[in-house]
């Protein structure tokens, strides 16, 4: 074979591999959209199919791999541990970090690990094992608030997971001391208020930060003011003076009232929609 015959065979085989390669981009793209349409009729099992072949045919289509983590994790349900419900939310997370693995930046696959994470709290059988859970998804909730500082879920759910581990503590302690939860503070048990403050202190201050780091990305937060508004209130309980115990529930009652506040400013702002049809009306 000369060198021309060997040009053109080359030339052709190139071309015939680059047709081929087009024809899956393309026949990855309408499986997407089948994958897509079906994730929206919640026929999330047809939908995971749909994604996988997707992949299959382009294995560089992060779109397509961060639908199928979706479509795994809508099918997981918070609490249960079975073993279904257990594989959902492994392929969840196995398919978002094939992600991040591509693109350590991707801020929805980031998303969806620190929210997976937490949902998976309310499974946890100990409760060593949901703090352990819980700083899970606080890590990936600060590996999201670094690549996108501005985003307030973020810092949002840091001052719930704060309160999250608290919580609990803080309940237990008034419990064991017979105080009702309406029951003015703060701890009288010089013990049990030491114990709380130095295990708690730090993990509400953090809260706190967090929470107003939320509030200064959108002024109208009004979540992060109800969950500042516990924190303070909590945090009331532990404090070493009168000063600082009046300080604490002053600021609780501040953002509350900011909370409600803000609730009725977005309702009356919210479009009056009641009344109003769309049928034709009767002739």
């Amino acid at each position: 074979m000369n060198r021309k015959a060997i040009v053109i065979l080359t030339a052709a085989t190139l071309l015939l591999a680059g047709m081929s390669s087009g024809c899956k981009k393309l026949q990855a793209r309408d499986n997407l959209n089948k994958g897509v349409q079906a994730f929206k009729n919640a026929k999330y099992a047809d939908s995971v199919e749909f994604f996988k072949q997707a992949i299959e045919l382009d294995p560089t289509y992060p779109t397509a791999r961060l639908y199928l983590a979706t479509a795994y994790m809508s099918q997981y349900i918070p609490g249960a541990e079975s073993p279904e419900n257990i594989a959902f939310a492994k392929n969840a997370n196995d398919n978002f970090m094939e992600v991040l693995r591509g693109n350590p930046g991707d801020t929805t696959a980031l998303k969806s690990l620190a929210s997976l994470a937490y949902q998976q709290v309310s499974g946890a059988p100990t409760p060593e094992e949901k703090s352990a859970r819980l700083d899970k998804a606080a890590d990936w909730y600060k590996k999201l608030a670094q690549v996108d500082p501005n985003e307030k879920e973020a810092f949002y759910s840091l001052g719930v997971i704060a309160w999250a581990k608290y919580y609990p503590a803080w309940m237990s302690a008034r419990t064991k001391l017979n105080m009702k939860p309406e029951a003015p503070g703060p701890i009288k048990d010089k013990k049990v208020k030491a114990e709380l403050n130095e295990k708690y202190a730090t993990v509400v201050a953090e809260g706190i930060q967090n929470l107003e780091k939320a509030l200064t990305i959108d002024k109208e937060y009004d979540d992060a003011m109800a969950y500042l508004n516990l924190l303070h209130r909590e945090r009331a309980d532990i404090a070493e003076t009168d000063a600082e115990y009046k300080s604490e529930t002053e600021l609780a009652d501040k953002f509350m009232a900011q909370a409600l506040e803000t609730r009725k400013i977005k309702a009356e702002r919210a479009p009056k929609t009641q009344g109003i049809t769309t049928e034709e009306p009767a002739k």
